[in-house]
């Protein structure tokens, strides 16, 4: 009874703070009367204050305006991500389950060969050669972090394709296709929405991370990474400019994480009491 209700508190702590974060990043222009790139010379690094919430950055910009127009970039690059990564993982996942033998060796040798390279730094080497920007930050994320939701698919085909229901399937002549999106896929998509809902997560710390490198969103367009890089060098006299944006980076991966966590537990059979 206790873990039901945790994992349902834990379900609407994630949902409230995920919602909010997107609810911020969508109005962003109606909660701030400034532009996220608007100078003003004549209040550089001013504390936080009524006129400027979370204060204002070495162009005298507002860090209020910047960061929920970060919101954007960090919300737009997870999902982006997560969609190019679920439906590569999904559909080699489906494929490799159903048909298994030379097909389902070759996709799993493929898997094996991505993992041994640690996801970030290939992710490094492959922008080290392109040129940064938002949208080779997404692409590469999406075509790097497949691998684990296609083994989680695979595994979970593998048990789904020795079903009556799917052998029922068979008999009255559905082709192969309709089997693996109409019958199969359906029937994976709770685990599929817990790994993504987590991959969100980790491609936002992902974004951030290069971003803070310098190889991410370049300025002068906002993003919470660049703007903890912009924080480095006068974190003595405004530490505001590098707090904002990491506690706003710890809340939404906290949220997600809340989010993937909880559902995990409520679609895992072994935690239902019967």
């Amino acid at each position: 009874m206790f873990s039901c209700i945790k994992n349902h508190f834990l379900l609407l702590l994630g949902l409230v703070i995920v919602f909010s974060m997107c609810f911020c990043a969508i109005f962003a222009p109606f909660f701030t009367p400034y532009l996220p790139n608007e100078l003003n010379l004549n209040q550089i690094l001013h504390a936080p204050s009524a006129e400027h919430l979370m204060g204002t950055d070495a162009l005298g910009r507002d860090v209020f305006t910047r960061l929920l127009y970060g919101a954007r970039v960090s919300l737009w690059v997870g999902f982006i991500a997560v969609g190019i990564s679920s439906f590569i993982g999904i559909t080699l996942g489906l494929i490799s389950g159903y048909f298994g033998g030379i097909i389902d060796e070759i996709i799993m040798r493929l898997v094996d060969i991505m993992l041994c390279f640690p996801s970030f730094f290939l992710i490094l080497a492959v922008i080290a050669f392109l040129e940064p920007s938002l949208t080779n930050i997404m692409i590469v994320i999406g075509f790097t972090s497949w691998t684990g939701l296609t083994r989680l698919v695979r595994a979970e085909t593998l048990s789904l394709r020795e079903r009556d229901f799917i052998a029922a399937a068979k008999l009255s002549g559905a082709s192969k296709v309709r089997i693996l999106f109409i019958h199969i896929l359906p029937n994976t998509l709770a685990p599929v929405l817990v790994s993504a809902t987590l991959g969100i997560a980790g491609a936002i710390l992902v974004e951030s991370s290069l971003s803070f490198l310098g190889l991410g969103v370049q300025p002068p367009d906002p993003s919470w990474g660049n703007m903890l890089l912009d924080g480095k060098d006068v974190l003595s006299n405004a530490p505001w400019l590098s707090f904002f944006p990491g506690i706003a980076i710890f809340i939404t991966v906290l949220g997600y994480n809340l989010l993937g966590e909880s559902l995990r537990d409520i679609f895992d059979p072994r935690t239902k009491k019967r």
